[in-house]
């Protein structure tokens, strides 16, 4: 009996080794992903506050109130930046968990108001570097100045008042912005293609990388994504054409003191071009998704199949 006693011992204490090492184990998985969570928001709330700073810490000349109003803006982006990609649960910022959406978006969005900001520098402090962006800005924004072009559109916002000065720093300005768009857009598309995103090596997660979608409202949901996927697509084709002609018959045309102060025209280009690529992009990735369902159902594979929209 003392022999059955020992060994019930030794085998009790080797379950509650192995129990313990199992909670542990989990335990520091855990830690992890939450220092790793901790690391990213932190790491994208400041390149957040870094996009909206750009302007103000390249231009030269920017007034005391200005840099604090932007401070300002850049802290509350980059709170609540940290405060999206910190939580466990989403709530706005869609494509999440699905790189490179929001890297590409990112990448685009800086690049445009960087060199946006460097092309208006060279008329406040020109340098060499600012005047290369410059004369690279002018050649693209007389390329792509032809009739019914989004660019000759963009010039046609400003008034009749404007200057041939304050109408060539729009044009470079929105061809600059337009082509960083188009050029943002085809290397989506390319990725899209060569890397198969989402990848396949994974299960998507629609209620994390579409917080704002709802599965269970009502309808097919292949139905409501490919609507979606159009919607956006159609918006992000037709909007360069359609914000310059909405700005004329409202307003009757920006003044040119406004469009021409540095911030106003480098975040209204940015603006212009940004929005309607982001929109293409959202309407390539929502008809992405609704494929995958599709395939799904027809294959009629297993929701823990690679590559298949697991919250659904």
């Amino acid at each position: 009996m003392g022999k059955i006693e020992a060994i019930r011992h030794n085998v009790g204490g080797i379950m509650g080794n192995r129990r313990r090492h199992r909670i542990a184990s989990v335990h520091v998985e855990e830690v992890k992903a939450v220092v790793s969570r901790l690391t990213g928001a932190l790491v994208r709330a400041f390149l957040v506050m870094l996009l909206i700073a750009t302007p103000s810490v390249i231009l030269p000349g920017t007034g005391p109130d200005t840099q604090q109003m932007v401070a300002l803006i850049a802290l509350f982006g980059g709170v609540l930046t940290f405060a999206e990609y910190n939580a466990v649960y989403p709530s706005l910022v869609e494509f999440r968990d699905a790189p490179p959406f929001n890297r590409i978006r990112y990448l685009a969005l800086f690049l445009t108001v960087f060199i946006l900001s460097v092309i208006e520098a060279a008329n406040i402090a020109p340098t060499s570097f600012t005047r290369l962006f410059e004369a690279l800005g002018l050649l693209i924004g007389h390329s792509l100045d032809f009739p019914y072009s989004p660019v000759r559109l963009a010039t046609m916002m400003m008034s009749e008042n404007a200057s041939a000065a304050d109408i060539s720093a729009v044009r470079s300005a929105a061809g600059t912005a337009y082509i960083i768009s188009l050029i943002s857009l085809a290397f989506f598309v390319v990725i899209f293609k060569l890397k198969g995103w989402p990848s396949r090596h994974k299960d998507f997660n629609v209620w994390v990388n579409l917080p704002t979608f709802e599965p269970t409202a009502g309808g097919d949901v292949v139905d409501r994504l490919e609507r979606d996927a159009r919607l956006n697509l159609s918006l992000g084709f037709l909007l360069p054409f359609l914000i310059p002609a909405v700005v004329t018959l409202v307003s009757g045309g920006f003044d040119p003191v406004t469009l021409t102060s540095p911030q106003t025209l480098i975040w209204t280009m940015a603006a212009w071009a940004f929005l309607p690529a982001s929109l293409l992009m959202r309407g390539v990735a929502m008809g992405r998704i609704a494929a995958m369902i599709r395939q799904r159902r027809v294959a009629n594979l297993p929701p823990t199949h690679p590559g298949i929209v697991a919250a659904l």
